[in-house]
């Protein structure tokens, strides 16, 4: 019995939402949060289920908008005016490092590793990696964790954030 429920179950099987797999693998990963959804593949789904605008992903930017609007075939014209819901200056973090105690739970809540240290010992972040969640933020005990704005020094980090014009 057990062999035929594998052949049924292997012959008839049901795809869930491979839409929604397509979504998540555009989507960076990043897990920050900073769409309003606890993770990539919560937007996947409300971009899929509920029509949730696409242009919630700060970290993924325009690359990220334009390849789910390639995907879903959407109209952009409601997006002329406002790539981004609101106007974000884009930021990154940074430790104070003279104030830094090692206590390492900034590391452990980063979604993207982007920092770096040991434990008892100094930590620092790679702002190359940094999205700007500000999760590690509230989790500092000794608040010596700050943002910082990205200006145009570092056009790298500054293209993701920028507006798309149509």
């Amino acid at each position: 019995m057990g062999l035929i429920l594998y052949y049924f179950s292997y012959k008839y099987k049901i795809k869930q939402h491979s839409i929604v797999d397509k979504i998540e693998d555009i989507l960076p990963q990043s897990q920050c949060g900073q769409c309003g959804y606890p993770g990539c593949l919560p937007y996947a789904k409300a971009i899929f289920k509920n029509k949730e605008k696409i242009n919630k992903c700060l970290p993924g930017g325009k690359d990220v908008f334009l390849k789910l609007q390639n995907l879903l075939n959407i109209d952009t014209t409601e997006y002329n005016t406002n790539f981004l819901p609101v106007k974000i200056i884009p930021t990154v973090v940074f430790i104070d490092e003279q104030n830094c105690v090692g206590c390492a739970k900034c590391r452990e809540i980063c979604p993207v590793d982007a920092i770096i240290g040991s434990l008892n010992l100094m930590h620092t972040v790679l702002t190359d990696f940094c999205t700007g969640c500000n999760l590690c933020i509230p989790v500092c005990p000794l608040d010596c964790i700050h943002t910082k704005s990205i200006v145009h020094e570092n056009k790298k980090l500054f293209n993701r954030f920028e507006k798309i014009d149509f």
